[in-house]
């Protein structure tokens, strides 16, 4: 079963955040950070230039972290980022075959 993916909202016990940026991130919680370009020459998620974007490269170290014991098991990702970090995190949900075998958007559930 993939791990759902939800786009800001409360962060409950037993999740994880995947965070844009400097956003704050609650005490305590299972977390990844990653970086949006500040001026991308390309789309987000662009396959010419990154073939692994860094919120692809994020909720993969977030996976390895749960599947190593390294962190608590979470079922559910919280994510914490503006409109462009939302973008890249939707972009490799879409267009990264690693991330969409781990990771489902929980507001798509057909995909």
């Amino acid at each position: 079963m993939r791990i759902a993916v939800v786009f800001g909202g409360e962060v409950a016990a037993g999740d994880a955040v995947l965070a844009a940026g400097d956003a704050v991130v609650p005490a305590g919680v299972a977390h990844e950070r990653f970086f949006v370009a500040g001026n991308p020459l390309h789309g987000v998620g662009c396959a010419c230039c990154a073939p692994r974007g860094p919120a692809a490269e994020a909720l993969g170290r977030l996976f390895l972290a749960r599947a190593r014991g390294a962190v608590p098991w979470f079922s559910r990702v919280v994510v914490l980022a503006d409109d462009r970090g939302v973008a890249a995190v939707r972009a490799a949900l879409q267009g990264d075959a690693v991330t969409r075998a781990r990771f489902m958007d929980a507001g798509n559930l057909s995909g």
